[in-house]
């Protein structure tokens, strides 16, 4: 896709300084670009770049007034920063902009789906299935029997989808992510040997939920396992059955929440921590990175460590911790003048 320093211009509402038919079809940092590329200047840390960038367009304020020749067409505006980010949504929707059933792919029997489908090669859809409008599925994807997903929805290559989840609007499920895999249910018997508890609940996904790659959220082994509106997952967790989590919460990669866990709405999870069963985390809970939560969190705690604790206990302790060579050689010492 090719764009001119006017269509750009039109888009921002900026003012071009230099050549208006200038083409761009592609993105850059200003330290890198190249021509053809079109990039921005706001941190003014990185101005002197703008004299050397080869990047054929480049976004400034409206202040800047260069010091010496440039090569770079400039289109200036209000706010560089924002400008560009506008100018990165309206890419990404141009690049997403797809429509139509590609061959070989399978619609089975009572599928139903809204206007402007998008579904690539290779792609199964189960039986019964209903599929809002502007829905994106990319080539790859399995979507299971009795599955519904709401409208503006992007499955992105290699999405499993199991039967019966539901998945609302504007959501973003990145490739290979796993929605409503068994969840990990086993009763031993009296020599030991481990039977499957079958799990016959679902997944629901609300509205403007992101997913990232190869996350999975299993399905719930009675009732629903539940991703409320606005959560961000990113990559590689693990959600287990009958977890809820609440409104607006992220989540940082790595991150694995055990079976039946209630999680509270805005709170925010680094990456890598664990989180046991059966307890509940408030709202507005934060969890840094690497902790360990074996019981129930009340709203607003800011917690870290493993056994998890709250954040100004773990850093006061971790002070100590520090010093432990230290301590012990002092104890050491005080032992051998007590003899």
């Amino acid at each position: 896709m090719k764009f001119t320093a006017e269509q750009i211009a039109g888009i921002l509402e900026g003012e071009i300084v230099g050549n208006p038919q200038t083409e761009v079809h592609k993105l850059s940092k200003i330290e890198e670009g190249t021509e053809g590329a079109i990039t921005f200047l706001a941190n003014p840390k990185y101005q002197s770049y703008i004299y050397t960038t080869q990047a054929s367009i480049t976004i400034v304020n409206r202040t800047f007034e260069p010091e010496n020749n440039i090569f770079t067409t400039l289109i200036k505006v209000d706010d560089a920063y924002k400008a560009f980010s506008k100018l990165l949504e309206y890419y990404n929707e141009v690049k997403l902009m797809k429509s139509g059933i590609e061959q070989p792919s399978v619609l089975s029997e009572g599928a139903v789906y809204g206007d402007n489908l998008y579904l690539g090669s290779f792609c199964y859809v189960g039986k019964n299935v209903k599929i809002g409008n502007n829905v994106k599925i990319y080539p790859n994807t399995f979507v299971g029997d009795n599955v519904t997903i709401g409208d503006n929805t992007i499955l992105f290559a290699g999405v499993r989808v199991y039967s019966e989840t539901e998945i609302g609007s504007g959501c973003t499920l990145h490739s290979g992510s796993i929605i409503g895999s068994d969840g990990f249910g086993f009763v031993p018997n009296e020599e030991g040997v481990y039977s499957k508890v079958p799990q016959i609940g679902n997944v629901v996904i609300e509205d403007n939920v992101d997913i990232g790659s190869c996350t999975t959220i299993d399905r719930a082994t009675l009732g629903s396992t539940v991703i409320k509106k606005g959560v961000k997952l990113d990559n590689q967790i693990q959600i287990a059955h009958n977890v809820v989590i609440g409104e607006n919460t992220v989540i940082a990669s790595q991150t694995g929440v055990a079976g039946s866990t209630k999680i509270g709405s805005n709170c925010i999870i680094g990456g890598q921590v664990g989180i046991v069963g059966h307890i509940t985390i408030g709202n507005n809970v934060r969890i840094q990175a690497q902790s360990g939560v074996a019981k129930n969190i009340p709203d607003g705690d800011i917690i870290q460590g493993s056994p998890a604790m709250p954040y100004a206990d773990f850093s006061k302790s971790y002070v100590h911790f520090r010093n432990l060579p230290k301590i012990v050689s002092d104890i050491e010492d005080l032992k051998k003048v007590k003899s």
